[in-house]
């Protein structure tokens, strides 16, 4: 599997967790410019920014160990952008969902909720 097909497999268990969470998918793979966020979500009139990792080795680390400061600041400026044009959501909140695929194919999930950059 290439890291194409790692992502998108990752990205779909991921919005798959998320509805089973009780969560209303609103945006996929979301773009502005050069800005993208993963998954955008509304649970409970809270609006969740959910940037999703997946990784098939964590020989470098786990998957939640790769969103460097750069990406976390795109995430946080792509929010402020799609937060503008829905401005009805008073509250705005990061996740992440990182995914591990073991060897034997199985994926590890772990949601972390409300996560500070």
């Amino acid at each position: 599997m290439n890291n194409k097909d790692t992502g998108f497999l990752g990205e779909n268990k991921a919005a798959e967790l998320m509805e089973q969470k009780g969560h209303q998918l609103l945006e996929r793979n979301w773009r502005y410019k050069h800005l993208e966020i993963d998954i955008i979500s509304c649970f409970n009139g809270c609006l969740h920014i959910i940037e999703v990792k997946t990784r098939s080795s964590i020989l470098y680390g786990f998957p939640e160990q790769h969103i460097s400061k750069t990406k976390m600041q795109f995430l946080k400026n792509a929010a402020a952008h799609y937060h503008y044009l829905h401005p009805a959501f008073k509250r705005l909140q990061f996740d992440v969902v990182a995914i591990y695929i073991n060897p034997d194919q199985r994926l590890i999930m772990d949601y972390f909720e409300d996560v500070y950059f």
